[in-house]
């Protein structure tokens, strides 16, 4: 059996904000596999894991940059992370994070390029993030980039929880094609995006939804309906119906308009491309969060209270 370690536990709670027992449990029933345990935790009811996106563990600006070229556009939105919410109000912060996502606009979403990409002043992504770490006094890096680009059609952007223009915590784009006018299909996106910032969606529609990922909810959801004791030869339908459900929860095409929840997106969108003239596809949308997926800095009080309960591991 894999030994659970004081590290293990704290790890599950700030994920799944489960009680310090029950993710110690979690991990000895499950032989320390984290994803295992974080879903035996959501069987249990004992667990928001699905939401753990929204805990933001790391600092910086999400930044977005558009472009109009004729009839079409493009748009990025990159992630430059610091150590401290302090940097992010920093006025030289800011003026990179806006030079790297301007950049990105000319860089395929690939980070790697796009860190070896020079800037419009000449300078080397990588070397000013370097230079800006001396000037600072923070580890700095360009952790995320994304782009998107359409011949004909807009690029809308939203960023949420805006510290200045174009610079914040959550950054969107959502990409739209057509031959509408774009200022109208970019105010269109606009809402789709401020929507996506707001619901979070996993894929764009059921065919794009990771096969992987409706088979975990399945399983979970099926433990889940085994612990509240219903029938065995029911399980299987009612499983069904919750998983037809989850997935018009969690694709954007399927999901109601926050700003009109009698509408869904796939419907917005063919009701905005019969006012404008023209039909109206969405081609994808992006949606990054300042800080997903990467950890806080230790809590000392917590870890000593956590290492007491598994014996100093």
């Amino acid at each position: 059996m894999a030994e659970v370690t004081a590290a293990l536990v704290k790890d599950l709670r700030e994920k799944s904000g489960a009680g310090m027992m029950d993710c110690k449990k979690a991990l000895v029933e499950n032989n320390g596999d984290m994803e295992a345990a974080t879903d035996w935790l959501r069987s249990k009811g004992l667990s928001k894991a699905a939401k753990k996106a929204d805990r933001a563990a790391a600092e910086g600006l999400v930044a977005v940059s558009l472009v109009k070229d004729g009839a079409g556009m493009t748009g990025a939105v990159i992630e430059l992370n610091a150590e401290t919410d302090f940097v992010a109000r920093n006025d030289l912060f800011q003026t990179a994070a806006r030079k790297v996502a301007a950049t990105a606009v000319g860089v395929d979403g690939d980070v790697e390029a796009l860190r070896a990409a020079k800037t419009a002043d000449g300078e080397v992504i990588n070397d000013m993030v370097t230079n800006l770490i001396a000037t600072i006094g923070e580890n700095m890096t360009v952790r995320r980039s994304a782009r998107f680009s359409v011949a004909e059609g807009s690029i809308s952007a939203y960023v949420h929880n805006a510290v200045a223009p174009e610079l914040g915590k959550i950054g969107v784009l959502v990409a739209l094609e057509g031959a509408a006018d774009q200022a109208a299909m970019q105010e269109l996106g606009r809402k789709i995006a401020m929507h996506v910032a707001a619901t979070n969606p996993l894929s764009l529609s059921s065919e794009d939804l990771d096969p992987v990922a409706v088979e975990r909810e399945r399983a979970v959801l099926t433990e889940k309906a085994k612990e509240e004791g219903r029938p065995e030869n029911m399980i299987a339908k009612i499983v069904d119906g919750q998983i037809s459900k989850f997935q018009r929860e969690v694709v954007l095409l399927e999901q109601p308009f926050v700003m009109n929840p009698d509408q869904t997106i796939k419907a917005l969108l063919a009701d905005s491309g019969k006012e404008l003239g023209s039909p109206i596809t969405m081609k994808g949308f992006v949606r990054l969060a300042l800080g997903e997926g990467v950890e806080k800095a230790d809590a000392p009080d917590f870890a000593a209270e956590v290492a007491s309960m598994t014996g100093g591991n």
